[in-house]
Order: C-alpha cells, then sequence, then structure tokens
C-alpha cells in the first residue's frame, strides 16, 4: 500500500538516521521499547500492546505529567518487516470501524483521526526514516500541524535514536 503525499491533507516527517532498519523496527515493534520513546517527554507511555498482524490492535496509554491517562487503539493496516509500518486510529483491531472521533477529553493528539506510516530504507549511513500521516480533511491536518506536529515528531525520533544508542 502507498499512497501519494497529498499536501492539503497529509504532514510528513523524514530524516537519515544513523542506525539500522532493524534497530528502528525492532523499537516500533516491541512493547517494552516502544514504552521508552513514544510520546514527547516529559509524557510517558505507560502501557503498550502490540499484535504485530495486518488487523491486529495497536495499543498505548499516554500518561501526562499530572498523571492524566489517555488510551489510545488502532489497527494494522501493513506490515513489511523492517521496511513499513501503517496503522490508524480510524479502525479497531479486526479492521471494525471505530467511534470517531476518538474520544480522549483533554489530549488533541488522541481525538484526531488519522493514519500513518513509518518506512524505512537502507542508507549508506543508516536509514532514512519517513513517518507520513493522513488525516480525512485540510481542518485536521491543519490542527495537528498547530498542535506541533514537526516539533512533536521530531522529538520522539530524537528520544527513539537516543534509547536505541543506549541499548546498544
Amino acid at each position: 500500500m502507498t499512497t501519494a503525499f497529498n499536501p492539503e491533507l497529509d504532514l510528513i516527517l523524514e530524516r537519515e538516521v544513523d542506525v539500522s532498519p532493524a534497530e528502528l523496527w525492532q523499537a516500533w515493534t516491541t512493547p517494552e521499547h516502544l514504552k521508552q520513546w513514544f510520546c514527547p517527554q516529559p509524557w510517558k507511555t505507560v502501557e503498550c500492546e502490540i499484535e504485530l498482524k495486518p488487523g491486529g490492535r495497536f495499543y498505548t496509554v499516554m500518561q501526562s505529567p499530572e498523571g492524566q491517562q489517555f488510551p489510545n487503539t488502532g489497527c494494522y493496516l501493513e506490515i513489511i518487516p523492517e521496511q513499513k509500518l501503517s496503522w490508524t486510529n480510524a479502525l479497531q483491531p479486526g479492521f471494525r470501524p471505530a467511534d470517531t472521533p476518538p474520544q480522549s477529553p483533554g489530549h488533541e493528539c488522541a481525538e484526531l483521526l488519522m493514519t500513518a506510516s513509518i518506512t524505512l530504507q537502507a542508507t549508506a549511513k543508516g536509514t532514512l526514516y519517513t513517518a507520513h500521516v493522513l488525516h480525512p480533511n485540510a481542518a485536521s491536518k491543519q490542527r495537528h500541524e498547530a498542535m506541533g506536529f514537526e516539533a512533536g515528531w521530531s522529538a520522539v525520533l530524537d528520544q527513539l535514536l537516543a534509547a536505541i544508542k543506549q541499548s546498544r
């Protein structure tokens, strides 16, 4: 499944990083690794369940610095080991339609309906890491952008890289 970038509806973060696709894949697909870096600090991911198959459950609970918890449930769409991981919160596990929009008062990001793909392409220096996030309409894309998509997803990628390097 390849979706062309639509600048009116999509956001993208692309960066060449100095770790391997295998290391990135493990960090994205292993709950104990994902919990270390998945949301920008000082927020934490306190729970994670991964059923790594198309239609499988992708579940996280994010915790605010004040201790509020925000569960997020989604569905994996496409899994190509060490190359591509796609999921959405528009569908629940088993490809069941989600109640829309997700309801997590106080957590704007969890209330956004979106589909995301992480692609990993090996390079001479490590990996070309691309996060492509699709939104259902321009207002949703603009809301996500205004909430700090670039800064937030960049911070999370930095945390991901630090966690990988620390575990070596």
